[in-house]
């Protein structure tokens, strides 16, 4: 209930002042499940511009997956972080506090994006990014 609660003062109070962009693997992963809560999902988010795919993301998620040790089945999110960094994103929301959300993947990206030079952008959940 904390989680929901937090989820929708999120989209009524953070939402409007910040410009979302989202890549083709939100619109896959939120198309998932029950098909009348992923028809409200992809509702929510029809609006929002949606980042191209290129062969430089790949090579980038690729390189995420390996390093960061992304297991098999969360892979899509090592293309999360690669198209929030290729397109210079300031903020890369998620709930996902395994692969993207923690500490030892914001620890772990910074260091491989400074190497290659590559922008990192602020990992965080719905929750540290209230206030903008």
């Amino acid at each position: 209930a904390a989680h929901q609660q937090i989820t929708q003062e999120w989209w009524e109070t953070v939402r409007p002042k910040v410009r979302c962009l989202i890549s083709p693997f939100v619109i896959q992963e939120v198309s998932r499940g029950d098909h009348q809560a992923s028809q409200k999902r992809l509702e929510r988010i029809d609006q929002f511009p949606v980042l191209a795919l290129n062969e430089e993301i790949k090579k980038l998620a690729d390189k995420y997956f390996r390093e960061i040790q992304i297991p098999d089945n969360a892979r899509i999110d090592a293309f999360h972080l690669a198209s929030a960094a290729w397109y210079r994103i300031d903020y890369l929301i998620s709930w996902n506090c395994k692969h993207i959300a923690s500490a030892r993947v914001r620890r772990m990206l910074e260091a491989i994006n400074k190497e290659i030079k590559v922008h990192t952008p602020m990992t965080c959940t719905p929750e540290e990014l209230m206030e903008v």
